[in-house]
């Protein structure tokens, strides 16, 4: 039994046809399914991820028709990272994005990454990172998370120069999405908010087996404690991470467009699953059956601050009903729903959606 890393993330979305254009022609993720959520069928449920959907790259939305837009706080997530080569794709992220009137914040130096920040057309808060150079950099690969590492004084937000970090972008226009900048190595982080990290630390580490790989502050708010799980050495696309908040007025998430219905964790099979419910049962948490997606299995249960968190098979796979190469062209739909697909689709506003390619 081992949490693999991270499989996806599924946010809420108010308009389906400017998420699909923001995914798709502004960030150039592959849609790779069509479908509805599977509770609730009057829906839609869009999937978009590298070439081949693979567990750790899906970035999920269900569509909320004229939602009103959420807030984050405590029992939610405050923003996902989706993962670039390295920093000149990450300066070309930024001028790209920019020319296209999007507001960027960064580049900046979050020690064991860089990194640029943006909003979707929902509200959502989206970050790119680059891949390293990485947790080891301030610890021995022996030794992560076993000591307080402090915010260097000169990336701390009070002592940033944000006029001159404003400035820092590629010099040439990029209007297409080329291969080194491309976002095909998936996501490489989720940060939600707890109102006490060593529970937080118990649940993720004490009972689901993640190895804490960083304890430090967060960077732009001045001791708030900043923890991440992840995978072994922490590589991109394993760490959940969270910040400490303290309870308060205002503090909890207010579920709506932009915000984070739940995220899920990658394990093996239905057999681990079902030793996962098991473990998860005895000590306590709320746990659903094993629930088939067609695209994996699933069982969900929440965090202690009551985030849900799904723990989703790695198989079978986003081919099992459309071929790779057709994916995301047409609606599908589960065996048991296929009876009511005419009423399904007069329900459902047409999509249009953009073509897409490695290079865009």
């Amino acid at each position: 039994m081992k949490i693999q890393g991270l499989h996806h993330i599924t946010l809420v979305t108010a308009d389906a046809q400017k998420n699909v254009d923001f995914y798709v022609k502004v960030l150039g993720l592959r849609f790779i399914k069509k479908t509805v959520n599977f509770d609730d069928p009057t829906a839609y449920h869009l999937y978009y991820g590298d070439a081949k959907g693979t567990p750790g790259s899906a970035v999920t939305f269900f569509e909320w028709p004229n939602a009103q837009k959420g807030r984050p706080g405590i029992g939610g997530t405050h923003h996902f990272a989706l993962t670039v080569a390295d920093e000149d794709g990450l300066l070309k992220w930024k001028r790209r994005l920019t020319d296209l009137d999007i507001n960027v914040l960064g580049p900046y130096d979050r020690k064991y990454f860089k990194s640029i920040y943006f909003s979707d057309p929902d509200g959502t808060i989206v970050e790119i990172a680059t891949k390293g150079p990485g947790m080891t950099v301030d610890e021995a690969a022996v030794a992560l998370g076993t000591t307080h590492q402090t915010v260097p004084e000169d990336l701390q937000r009070a002592n940033r120069d944000e006029e001159t970090i404003a400035t820092v972008t590629w010099p040439e226009p990029v209007p297409v999405i080329t291969d080194d900048m491309a976002l095909k190595f998936g996501m490489h982080h989720i940060s939600a908010f707890s109102s006490d990290i060593e529970r937080t630390h118990d649940f993720f580490h004490g009972l689901l087996g993640m190895r804490l790989v960083k304890k430090t502050d967060n960077y732009d708010y001045e001791g708030m404690p900043h923890w991440y799980w992840g995978v072994d050495d922490g590589q991109p696309g394993t760490l959940i991470t969270y910040f400490g908040h303290k309870p308060g007025p205002g503090r909890y998430v207010q579920m709506g467009a932009g915000q984070t219905h739940h995220f899920a964790l990658a394990v093996q099979d239905e057999d681990e699953q079902e030793q996962w419910r098991e473990v998860l049962m005895q000590a306590g948490y709320r746990v659903s059956p094993i629930m088939n997606r067609d695209y994996f299995r699933s069982i969900y249960t929440n965090d202690p601050d009551g985030h849900i968190v799904e723990l989703a098979t790695v198989g079978p796979g986003f081919d099992v009903d459309e071929p790779l190469a057709e994916l995301g062209t047409s609606l599908q739909l589960p065996d048991w729903l296929e009876p009511h697909r005419e009423q399904i689709e007069r329900g459902l506003t047409p999509l249009q959606v953009p073509e897409w390619s490695i290079a865009r």
